[in-house]
C-alpha cells in the first residue's frame, strides 16, 4: 500500500536531497512547499509569506492524500519543524486510513552551517532555486524548530 513520508529536519539539513534518494528507490512523488511557494511568489512573498506557506502546505496535504489514493507514495518535503505540525499531519493521514512515516534528518551544528553557506552560494550564483538563508531567517528558524523526541521518528537519518 502507498504511504506518505514526512521529511523532518532543520533548514538546509539535506531534506530535498534525501527526498530525491527516496524517490529514486521507490515509486513516489515529492511535494515541496518551498518549490510551490517559489514558483508562485519568487524568493519573497513579503509579510504574507507565513500565511501563504500555510495555505500551500494545506493544499499539499490534500494532494498527498490523492497521490496515495492513486497508489503512489507521497514524500512531503517541508521540514515539519514543530511537534504540532508533525502531529497534525499524522492525524490528517491517520483519519483517512493512510499510512504515514516521519523521517528525521539530523546534522551537527558545523555541518549545518556549512550546508547553509554552500546553498547560499548556489542561490547567489543562480545554480539553485531556493531561499537565501540570512541571519534573520536563521534566527526565525532557531526560535521555531523542535527536534522530534525519542521514539517520535520512524526513521532517523544522521549525517
Amino acid at each position: 500500500m502507498a504511504r506518505v513520508i514526512l521529511i523532518c529536519g532543520r533548514l538546509c539539513c539535506g531534506k530535498t536531497t534525501y527526498a530525491e534518494k527516496l524517490r529514486g528507490g521507490d515509486r513516489a512523488v515529492i511535494l515541496s512547499a518551498d518549490e510551490l511557494m517559489l514558483s508562485m511568489f519568487g524568493p519573497d512573498a513579503g509579510a504574507d509569506h507565513d500565511k501563504y506557506s500555510a495555505r500551500a502546505r494545506s493544499y499539499l496535504l490534500s494532494l498527498a492524500a490523492s497521490v496515495v489514493g492513486a497508489g503512489v507514495d507521497a514524500i512531503l518535503d517541508w521540514g515539519f519543524w514543530t511537534r504540532r505540525s508533525r502531529d497534525e499531519a499524522r492525524e490528517y493521514f491517520r483519519s483517512r486510513g493512510i499510512p504515514c512515516e516521519l523521517h528525521y534528518i539530523s546534522v551537527g551544528e558545523d555541518e549545518w552551517r556549512s550546508r547553509i553557506s554552500h546553498r547560499n552560494a548556489d542561490v547567489e550564483r543562480g545554480a539553485v532555486r531556493a531561499y537565501f538563508v540570512d541571519e534573520g531567517l536563521m534566527a526565525k528558524f532557531c526560535s521555531l524548530f523542535e527536534p522530534p523526541e525519542d521514539g517520535e521518528a520512524d526513521v532517523l537519518v544522521e549525517e
